[in-house]
């Protein structure tokens, strides 16, 4: 059985009877008891990348065992709550199933909005080089691997991108903001809120930036390369004072209409 870098197993593989085959549909069951957004297409993207190797009947129906579920449990907690790409959960897989110990990085904490600014403050270092404070930006990843990292379907992922929400890279890939704007559009979702609701969201960060372009656009085109640094430096400090301006206002407006 799969043992978790804990040293414990997974909630979800303690599910099911030893040696006991399972259909798709029953470890979907099994799953939404943890995860409530898993799908039947992400498990069966799971499998096609390799992670998860269920048995299949004469028929061609898949049949999964329980360490197949706390596998697929592992996957689906790691991308949860570390963020992990599915390169690296799989060779965290491979480690395991060679009884290796495996390090996780601190689970991500979900913060107050007046606190993302420290994602945007300091981010430019003063040679421009735009490596964030933890080293390199992350590597962009491809469309499936959003999807399942989201656990969106191409449907969804197309209509964020359809209204702008979402946009990838000339290249087809996605960067760790498109990441993380596509988990907190499938976030506002649940609550009902659509892509159609979030356009005045993204018009207004749009006209913020635009703000903050006419403010540095005269340091940017500046000779001086500490001028133009001093630019990404200005720009950073600007946006996060603009999400700070917006994150209480917004708490203000919320108090205000509770009355």
């Amino acid at each position: 059985m799969l043992r978790t870098p804990s040293g414990g197993t997974g909630s979800s593989g303690a599910v099911g009877a030893e040696g006991r085959l399972m259909s798709i549909g029953t470890v979907l069951n099994v799953l939404r008891e943890e995860f409530p957004e898993v799908t039947i297409s992400k498990i069966r993207f799971l499998e096609s990348e390799g992670l998860v190797e269920p048995r299949r009947t004469p028929s061609g129906y898949r049949k999964f065992s329980a360490e197949d579920v706390e596998r697929l449990g592992y996957v689906l907690r790691v991308q949860r709550d570390h963020y992990l790409p599915l390169k690296v959960i799989r060779e965290q897989l491979d480690a395991l199933a060679r009884g290796e110990r495996v390090q996780l990085p601190a689970p991500a904490q979900p913060r107050d909005a007046l606190d993302l600014v420290e994602g945007l403050e300091g981010v430019a270092a003063p040679d421009g080089d735009h490596s964030g404070p933890e080293g390199p930006t992350l590597t962009r990843i491809g469309r499936a691997e959003l999807l399942a990292t989201v656990g969106a379907t191409e449907e969804e992922l197309a209509e964020w991108e359809s209204y702008g929400l979402v946009v990838p890279h000339p290249d087809g890939g996605f960067d760790s903001d498109s990441t993380t704007t596509a988990r907190l559009v499938a976030d506002l979702g649940r609550f009902g809120l659509e892509p159609r609701h979030l356009r005045a969201v993204k018009a207004a960060a749009d006209r913020e930036a635009g703000l903050i372009e006419q403010v540095i656009a005269p340091l940017r085109r500046h000779r001086n390369p500490q001028t133009r640094a001093h630019a990404e430096a200005t720009a950073r400090e600007l946006a996060a004072l603009s999400v700070r301006l917006h994150a209480t206002l917004m708490r203000g407006a919320l108090h205000l209409r509770g009355q």
